[in-house]
């Protein structure tokens, strides 16, 4: 009966000593998903109000050059007819209900966002549309909801400045795109002394910065658009690698 007792301690002292390494292994990760913070807190707040109207006349004003030059902009990014788009941040939907054409019936659009009620709005449009093939979806700010190998492409136009934990928003595009999808990143341009101050304050860094952290979360910059329609925004085309 000792020896039975002397082997049963042994036992758990070996179990316990598992157990430590498995947490401590573990811990980074647990670590990186839970600790990262807000990089701007507070940054969409206006974005998540009730009452849409507003912020569609912010969407959809003919001085917004995205949105006057949104035809062009469309033919740019180029969706394959039966392909998989996410639009990030879609808004009014008005870049949704173009890819919806480009795709085709076979193919997807996923309009993601972090306000119900415009995502209503989307989802309400595209019934009196005909449009099948788009579907809505709404995100927290610290993902983007999206299966895995679910798109092709994924496009964020005047959005990644509002990605309040953009590592953990970026680990969720990368699960989400398909091997050599692609992300078209679409931001303003923030250069002291060359930009406005509304550009300089609301954008919280410059094109350099939002590259390496894309880069960073497992994508390469494969191409700068020439976009001389587009004077507030740079236009750039990454590939999940």
């Amino acid at each position: 009966m000792k020896r039975k007792h002397t082997q049963s301690k042994s036992y758990g002292r070996w179990a316990l000593a598992f157990a430590a390494v498995f947490l401590l292994a573990a811990a980074p990760l647990v670590s990186f998903q839970q600790k990262e913070k807000s990089v701007k807190p507070g940054i969409n707040d206006t974005w998540k109000s009730d009452n849409i109207e507003p912020l569609i006349g912010i969407l959809e004003g003919e001085s917004r050059e995205i949105y006057r030059e949104r035809a062009r902009l469309a033919e740019l990014v180029n969706p394959a007819a039966g392909s998989a788009i996410a639009d990030i941040g879609a808004g009014s939907g008005f870049m949704v209900e173009l890819f919806s054409k480009m795709v085709g019936p076979s193919g997807k659009v996923y309009a993601v966002d972090i306000n119900p009620k415009l995502l209503e709005r989307i989802a309400a449009r595209a019934r009196e549309q005909g449009r099948n093939n788009i579907e809505t979806v709404l995100t927290r700010e610290t993902s983007v909801d999206l299966p895995a190998n679910s798109v092709d492409m994924v496009f964020i136009c005047d959005t990644y400045h509002h990605f309040e934990y953009p590592m953990s928003s970026l680990s969720g595009i990368h699960r989400a795109l398909r091997p050599g999808g692609e992300i078209i990143l679409v931001d303003f341009n923030r250069v002291p002394g060359q930009s406005s101050e509304f550009f300089l304050e609301h954008v919280r860094a410059g094109q350099e910065v939002f590259t390496r952290e894309i880069e960073a979360a497992g994508f390469e910059l494969v191409k700068q658009h020439n976009v001389p329609y587009l004077k507030d925004n740079y236009v750039l085309r990454f590939r999940k690698r």
